[in-house]
């Protein structure tokens, strides 16, 4: 008696269980197609934008997208990733990258496939136990700005696929380029696959097809919202459209809604601390809801800061003036900075700002541009720092609060001289 193991089968179902295309292209077309786990991978953040990631791809996940991304970032950054499928599988992905400024930025990153168990059989169907399958990628990820508004990256990729007793890997490559046409509009493009990888299990050589990925990205409302769309082109499949959109509603709280052909999607972000983000989406599926996981951590690299001390003043009482305290990296050396304050309609009351590095610290007084108090209330800023080839730090947002308010509570009342009492 033989035993069958049924590689095809196991292939079949991952592939439709992995891709994110209609129901009819995931039976028909997508199914077992080599590499379609790693080719339909999504993070937290991109499956809630629906897939439209490679004309933003700032993280250390992002290269999967387009390695360029890497350029773009401005801070060391760990991050992990869990996604839970369908039928017990399940993904897991890691990254760490290093923004860079005369040297290229670079990023280490992994993700890894691992499925539920498979019936095996004979050639009369009797069961002869159950098996597992499972695939990882390993990326080395360089980038480089060539100008301040364009920056090429490539990953190298190594994939190894286990099946039963098979075991296989192959090499490949990724390109990709984005570019910022202005301050708040993206392009990105990136070819992956390029050369393989192809991965020999039996006796055949199954090589990983060619995809393209083209889109943009519009960044709106100063910065608050995020508009996004991507066309994937896999050779042999055809196009497929994504689309996003993002809102932060406020400096630690981000809204994500996105759909692609197999139907819509939607995230959120929660940032704990400012080097802190915790991250989760969920996307509709022809085999069910998938959802995603993920944690972040960012650190050194570049960036700008501002706090103020204390967070609630009086420009009448005794704590007149707040100190912000600024510190500041950038790429290059700094050409300006400015730190504007702004009301909750968003107007900028009060502006300050320089040549050069920022200094340590400044003191606000409560007034505005005119030297006239403001009223009380809550108001935002936050450091911007400009260096001398055109790149942008921005630091996070931040509140303070003018309260002129007298003292509230209860006011004792003493016993009088007529209850016997003492006075």
């Amino acid at each position: 008696m033989t035993t069958k193991t049924p590689l095809p089968l196991a292939c079949v179902f991952l592939g439709a269980a992995l891709s994110l295309a209609s129901p009819v292209a995931a039976a028909s077309l997508e199914a077992g197609q080599p590499g379609e786990w790693l080719a339909r991978y999504s993070s937290a953040r991109s499956l809630g934008l629906g897939g439209a990631y490679v004309a933003i791809a700032n993280d250390p996940l992002g290269v999967m997208w387009n390695p360029a991304g890497l350029s773009y970032m401005n801070q060391n950054e760990v991050r992990f990733e869990n996604a839970q499928l369908f039928e017990g599988t399940s993904i897991n992905a890691g990254g760490f990258a290093v923004p860079g400024s005369r040297w290229p930025s670079l990023g280490v990153s992994m993700v890894s496939m691992g499925s539920g168990e498979f019936e095996r059989t004979n050639d009369m169907n009797d069961a002869l136990g159950s098996f597992t399958e499972g695939q990882t990628a390993w990326m080395l990820t360089a980038s480089k700005s060539i100008t301040p508004a364009v920056a090429l990256g490539a990953n190298f990729k190594l994939v190894q696929q286990t099946l039963e007793s098979y075991s296989a890997g192959g090499f490949g490559v990724d390109a990709g380029a984005l570019v910022k046409v202005t301050r708040d509009f993206n392009l990105g493009l990136s070819i992956q696959n390029l050369g393989g990888p192809s991965i020999k299990l039996r006796d055949v050589a199954e090589t990983y097809p060619t995809a393209i990925r083209g889109g943009a990205a519009l960044s709106v409302l100063s910065g608050r919202g995020l508009i996004a769309a991507e066309v994937d082109q896999v050779k042999g499949l055809g196009a497929r459209l994504h689309g996003g959109v993002e809102y932060w509603i406020q400096s630690g709280l981000a809204l994500r809604m996105g759909y692609d052909p197999s139907g819509g999607s939607g995230g959120i972000t929660y940032r704990f601390m400012p080097q802190y983000s915790l991250e989760y989406a969920a996307a509709d599926h022809p085999l069910g809801l998938t959802q995603r996981v993920g944690l972040s951590m960012r650190f050194g690299g570049f960036f700008a800061s501002s706090v103020a001390d204390p967070a609630v003043f009086s420009p009448t009482g005794d704590k007149a003036v707040t100190r912000i305290t600024l510190n500041a990296r950038t790429k290059a050396e700094p050409q300006t900075w400015s730190l504007d304050i702004l009301s909750k309609s968003d107007e900028v009351v009060r502006r300050f700002g320089g040549q050069g590095q920022p200094p340590s610290h400044l003191q606000w007084d409560g007034k505005d541009e005119n030297g006239m108090p403001l009223a009380d209330g809550t108001y935002r800023y936050n450091l911007v720092v400009k260096d001398t080839v055109g790149r942008t730090v921005t630091g996070p947002v931040r509140t303070v609060e003018i309260s002129t308010g007298g003292p509230q509570g209860t006011v004792p009342l003493l016993p009088s001289a007529s209850n016997g009492a003492p006075q």
